[in-house]
C-alpha cells in the first residue's frame, strides 16, 4: 500500500509512518514546516518529506490519503482531494484498522503523565521479553525511537489521546484503539480549543471506557474524582485502582530512592530508581497493574522499573556551565508545571530554581489557565515569562509573584535577562510544548560566553 500522509511531522503522525514503512508499505507525507528532529528520522527511514500543501501532490496518486487533525477544511491539498473524490482516511482509524487490529493493545490516557507512563510500560514489556509495537507522543531513551511494529508480538503499548481525530471525525483519538488494557492517569481541563468544559472531556473518556472489553481492564487513578464520574457513567471492565489503600500505593521513597510497592495491603515488591516525584511513583503503580494484565510477573516488573531512563524532554538536563544546569521540560499545564518543579526541587534541595516558560498550547495561548499559573510557579525562586504571541497580560495574570517575574516578548532580550540572573549553582528549568526557538541552546552559549 502507498500512503501520502499530511501533516507528517507531528509527532503521532510522524510515529505512524515510521510504522506503515517498517510494516513494508511505502510512505511519502508533507507538512506545513519541514523540521527537525522528526524531519530527520523520517528521512533516515527513507521517508520522502514535502514542505507545504500544495494540490498538485494529488499527482503522486498514493492508494489513500493520511490526514492528521492539523489539516483543516481550505487546506488547499485538501480541498483538491475533496473535489477529486479520492480515498482519504483518519490517522487513527488507519492504525487501527491496520496495524492494532487483532493485537492486544496498552492504551495510557489522561491529562498528564501520558507519555511517561506509555514509555514505562513499553520499556517494562519489552524487558520482560514481550517485545511490544509502541507509538508514543515522546522519543524513550531506553528505544531512542518514539515508535515500532514489534510485528512478531502480540502486544502494542500506545500513547492514548484525547485530542480529536481529524475535522471530519471529531471523536477522540483513543476511541479507535480498542484497547485492551486502559490506564486513565488523570483528568483535568485542556484543549480548550475543542472542548467547551470538563464535563465534555468526561463524555470522550466514557466513549472510550463504552469499547473496553468484558475481559479487559481499566487500571484508574483512585484519588481522581473526574475519572470516578467517568466509570460512574457506565463500566463494563476489571478495574485496579492505584494510588489508594485498597488498590496499588506506595511508600514514600528513602534516601536510596528505594519505595515498597503493596496491591490491597500487600507487599509486592521493592522499586529503585532514580525518578523524582510522586507522579512518577502513581505512573509506576499504574505500569506495574498494566503489565501484570498481560502477563507479566510483578517481580520482573519491578526490575524493568529500575532500569527505565524516562523519556526525552521530561527533566533532560541540555548542559552545565559554571556549575549552572539547564534542564528542557514539555510542562504546559499549571499541574505538570507544579510537579515538574517539585520535582526538580526534591532533587536539588537548596539550589535556586529559575523557571523558564513558554505558554504556547492552544489551551494556555487563550488565557483559560492564566489564573492559575502563578500558583504553579511558587516554588521557583525567578520565574521568567515569554510573552510573544499570547492574546493576555502575562505581567498582570503573574503579578502576585512580584519582583521575581520577568516577562519578555524578544527572545533575545530573555535570554540574556536569564543570563544576567543566574548565579553558579542555580537550576534553569525551561518548559514549553514547543521548541521554544531553540532557547536552551542559545542560552548556554550566553553563559559559556560569560563565563
Amino acid at each position: 500500500m502507498y500512503l501520502h500522509i499530511l501533516g507528517i511531522c507531528g509527532t503521532f503522525m510522524g510515529g505512524l509512518a515510521a510504522i506503515a514503512r517498517e510494516a513494508g508499505h511505502r510512505v511519502t507525507g508533507c507538512d506545513a514546516s519541514v523540521y527537525p528532529p522528526m524531519s530527520d528520522q523520517l528521512r533516515a527511514q527513507g521517508i520522502e518529506l514535502i514542505e507545504g500543501y500544495g494540490p498538485e501532490q494529488v499527482n503522486l496518486k498514493p492508494d489513500v490519503f493520511v490526514i492528521g487533525n492539523v489539516v483543516s477544511r481550505g487546506n488547499p491539498l485538501m480541498e483538491e482531494i475533496l473535489n477529486r473524490g479520492l480515498t482519504y482516511v483518519s490517522g487513527p482509524r488507519w492504525l487501527a484498522e491496520n496495524v492494532l487490529k487483532d493485537r492486544w493493545v496498552l492504551a495510557c490516557a489522561g491529562t498528564h503523565g501520558k507519555t511517561t507512563t506509555s514509555a514505562m510500560l513499553a520499556w517494562v514489556l519489552h524487558y520482560a521479553g514481550l517485545e511490544p509495537g509502541f507509538l508514543i507522543g515522546g522519543v524513550p531513551r531506553n528505544f531512542g525511537i518514539s515508535a515500532r511494529l514489534s510485528g512478531g508480538s502480540p502486544f502494542f503499548v500506545i500513547e492514548a489521546d484525547e485530542y480529536d481525530t481529524a475535522f471530519f471525525d471529531k471523536r477522540s483519538k483513543f476511541v479507535h484503539y480498542r484497547a485492551r488494557t486502559a490506564i486513565l492517569n488523570n483528568l483535568e481541563f485542556d484543549h480548550a480549543d475543542i472542548f467547551p468544559d470538563l464535563a465534555a472531556i468526561e463524555t470522550q473518556f466514557h466513549h472510550f471506557v463504552r469499547v473496553i472489553p468484558g475481559n479487559g481492564l481499566i487500571v484508574a487513578n483512585g484519588r481522581d474524582q473526574p475519572i470516578a464520574r467517568v466509570l460512574a457513567r457506565g463500566c463494563w471492565s476489571g478495574v485496579e485502582r492505584f494510588g489508594v489503600e485498597e488498590g496499588w500505593n506506595c511508600t514514600e521513597p528513602d534516601a536510596r530512592g528505594q519505595f515498597e510497592v503493596r496491591y490491597r495491603g500487600r507487599l509486592q515488591g521493592r522499586v529503585q530508581w532514580d525518578l523524582l516525584g510522586e507522579h512518577n511513583r502513581l505512573n509506576a503503580l499504574a505500569t506495574l497493574a498494566a503489565a501484570r494484565h498481560a502477563g507479566v510477573t510483578i517481580a520482573a516488573a519491578v526490575d524493568g522499573l529500575a532500569g527505565f531512563d524516562n523519556v526525552k524532554r521530561r527533566l533532560e538536563a541540555r548542559g552545565r556551565v559554571n556549575g549552572i544546569t539547564v534542564y528542557d521540560d514539555f510542562a504546559h499545564h499549571p499541574t505538570a508545571i507544579r510537579l515538574t518543579l517539585a520535582g526538580l526541587k526534591g532533587k536539588v534541595g537548596q539550589a535556586r530554581i529559575l523557571a523558564v516558560l513558554e505558554p504556547r498550547s492552544n489551551t494556555m495561548k487563550m488565557g483559560v489557565w492564566k489564573e492559575s499559573l502563578a500558583p504553579s510557579l511558587t516554588a521557583a525562586d525567578r520565574v521568567f515569562c515569554y510573552t510573544a504571541g499570547l492574546g493576555w497580560d502575562a505581567a498582570s495574570a503573574l503579578g502576585s509573584l512580584g519582583e521575581k517575574l520577568e516577562c519578555h516578548a524578544d527572545l533575545a532580550q530573555l535570554v540574556q535577562a536569564i543570563a544576567a540572573a543566574v548565579q553558579p549553582g542555580d537550576q534553569v528549568l525551561v518548559m514549553s510544548n514547543g521548541g521554544f526557538g531553540g532557547i536552551h541552546d542559545k542560552l548556554l552559549a550566553a553563559l559559556a560566553a560569560r563565563a
